[in-house]
């Protein structure tokens, strides 16, 4: 139950964030979601996308360097200690968390998404869907 993220090497100056987001916006792609790491010489913008075949190839065409990671995206109580109840289920399957974010294109009533990282996505998914946690699936990005 993974979700492809994209992660583009964007160089850290001026306008070349704007520029990648540009070559996305031209050919009608929807961020769903964004993250930001950098460093001195170039960031990475971890993305989900609503079509990630067109998103890589326009990105590829446009000379970016990118990888396609899975992720998992996690509905999340939309209360207090609702993160804390999700990282529970992980530690107590020992998966580890390596970075997270928030998903911005879904909410509802009573639960917000966000996206996961960690070592292993099989018993990711496994600990929390055994707990009744609901899983954001890659065929669901295209219909949002």
């Amino acid at each position: 139950m993974t979700i492809k993220q994209i992660s583009v090497f964007v160089e850290n100056n001026s306008g070349a964030l704007n520029a990648m987001t540009s070559v996305l916006a031209e050919h009608n792609i929807d961020m769903r979601a964004l993250s930001l790491a950098e460093t001195t010489d170039f960031g990475i913008a971890r993305i989900i996308v609503d079509d990630v075949y067109k998103a890589t190839t326009v990105l590829k065409d446009a000379g970016y360097i990118h990888t396609i990671t899975p992720v998992l995206g996690v509905a999340i109580p939309d209360t207090p200690g609702g993160l804390n109840k999700i990282l529970g289920f992980l530690a107590e399957a020992k998966v580890n968390v390596e970075y997270m974010y928030a998903f911005m294109g879904i909410r509802e009533n009573d639960k917000a998404y966000m996206i996961f990282h960690v070592a292993d996505p099989a018993a990711a998914s496994a600990a929390l869907v055994s707990k009744g946690v609901k899983m954001l699936e890659q065929d669901a990005l295209e219909n949002i």
